[in-house]
């Protein structure tokens, strides 16, 4: 990406982050439109991912908006339902990296160094001018996420499975989710990219049961969620409160081959259809 194209990407992440407010929506509306394919209702349902999942200090927002463009993306490059599920992955991997390289670390917490959950520490949040940290980073990393995202969805299929699976799709499509809308999800597998991390599949039933809302016209943004509070509360009964995904399975993906297995095999069912019940 050359030097004036990078910096308008930049400028263009800075202001979008002021107008949408969340950094998962920023990201994710970003990526859609240098692909040059904006999907509105799609980007707004990222919004309760921001804070690393319901402001829980998981993975940054940045990093689901992100996947969430570069799968929209895959479905579109790739006409196999099953190539463009396995390569969402890959390229998630290739943006998650991209984003540790910028941020020194993939989790909204250790990011802000702020617990979500106490009042005091968003007050402190505010007041200390962290915000100007993500406002900074948004605009430093996002030439370098199109660019992942890119590189990514430009490599080769020939590792890929005969069948790809993701657990985030699974949960989508029993959501009743179209097929463009389980490959959307579907790099956050595994806890985005396969990476262990906070559960992708629970990201994806907040953001799919957020999408049914917005495009009824009852969702509203805000700081809290029921209707999401709801899936988490679910998902944790389910995941003996664990949230990340390398606890739950006991084990991290090393492959989308070693992914869709597991998920073909049966596991995780209980937790997937729970959700998808969502």
């Amino acid at each position: 990406m050359s030097w004036i194209k990078s910096n308008k990407v930049k400028l263009k992440a800075k202001r979008a982050f002021l107008k949408k407010g969340t950094c998962s929506r920023t990201f994710f509306y970003i990526l859609n439109r240098e692909f040059g394919h904006p999907k509105d209702n799609e980007e707004q349902a990222a919004d309760y991912l921001a804070g690393g999942i319901l402001q829980s200090g998981y993975q940054c927002g940045m990093l689901w908006g992100a996947s969430l463009a570069v799968g929209a993306e895959s479905y579109r490059r790739f006409n196999n339902q099953s190539v463009a599920t396995g390569m969402a992955i890959k390229a998630t991997q290739n943006v998650l990296d991209s984003f540790i390289q910028a941020a020194n670390s993939p989790d909204c917490g250790e990011i802000t160094n702020t617990d979500w959950k106490r009042k005091y520490s968003i007050l402190k949040f505010l007041v200390t001018g962290k915000m100007v940290t993500c406002f900074k980073l948004a605009g430093k990393w996002a030439p370098d996420a199109v660019q992942a995202a890119n590189d990514g969805l430009s490599q080769s299929v020939a590792d890929l499975p005969a069948t790809s699976l993701s657990c985030a799709s699974e949960v989508v499509k029993r959501m009743g989710g179209t097929d463009e809308e389980m490959v959307i999800v579907a790099g956050l597998a595994g806890g985005i990219g396969l990476s262990g991390n906070a559960c992708g599949a629970l990201g994806a039933a907040i953001w799919m049961n957020s999408l049914q809302r917005v495009k009824n016209g009852t969702f509203k943004s805000s700081l809290t969620d029921s209707e999401s509070e709801k899936i988490l509360n679910a998902f944790l009964e389910v995941s003996n409160y664990e949230m990340e995904c390398s606890k739950i399975c006991g084990k991290q993906f090393e492959s989308v081959e070693e992914h869709s297995e597991y998920i073909m095999s049966g596991g995780c069912q209980k937790l997937i259809e729970t959700l998808g019940r969502r």
